[in-house]
């Protein structure tokens, strides 16, 4: 898939912009709390999946390993009817790169997976997933939220990554605690009509707890 990359301003206190994919990697650095690949769809593509009915979108929660996510993508999509077109493989090979840029640069073999439509205000509060890091990328309607807190409560400032923008977050069993206090939620869409699509990614070491 072709993207269009735009050069950032401003954004919070931790967080590395990265310019190319490879660049995820930053996240390992001690001063990264999350690196974002700050992309967009081209405009073809994101009037298809935004023109979508709902019930057409994909959803589910795998683990699985990093070789399988193509093939369970695909299975998603034809669950959920997806009507077949250039874009949805365009779609189901994003998710597939997307997956094994993520396992390389954890070293894991195994990914939780999920595709989640989101028609309400999920996740709505601020906060650090208890996770080792996370990979959030929103598909289809407003990008997640992110922002610091020294205190916890919401920041002060908050930041948005683009649709279509992937976004690495450490979480809070990272083995270093993230030196600047970043926080994320999904935005409050409750009562606005839209459906988001998003994709969330885990890394698994331990395959033989998640079944």
């Amino acid at each position: 898939m072709n993207f269009i990359c735009e050069e950032v301003i401003d954004h919070a206190q931790g967080v590395v912009i990265a310019k190319a994919p490879k660049d995820l990697v930053n996240i390992r650095n001690s001063d990264c709390a999350a690196a974002l690949w700050q992309r967009q769809f081209q405009p073809e593509f994101g009037q298809w999946i935004d023109n979508l009915p709902a019930h057409n979108l994909p959803e589910g929660r795998l683990v699985l390993p990093k070789e399988r996510i193509s093939d369970a993508v695909r299975q998603l999509c034809e669950m959920a009817d997806m009507p077949e077109h250039p874009n949805r493989e365009l779609f189901i090979n994003d998710v597939d790169s997307l997956s094994q840029l993520f396992a390389a640069v954890m070293e894991a073999k195994y990914l939780r997976l999920r595709l989640e439509k989101v028609a309400d205000n999920a996740c709505r509060k601020f906060h650090r997933d208890a996770v080792h890091a996370r990979l959030v990328c929103t598909y289809r309607g407003r990008g997640t939220q992110y922002g610091t807190s020294p205190d916890g409560n919401d920041p002060e400032q908050i930041f948005s990554a683009q649709t279509g923008a992937p976004i690495l977050l450490r979480g809070s069993e990272w083995p270093e605690y993230p030196s600047a206090n970043l926080l994320h939620r999904s935005p409050p869409i409750e009562g606005t009509g839209e459906t988001r699509l998003l994709l969330v990614l885990d890394p698994i070491f331990d395959p033989d707890n998640e079944y």
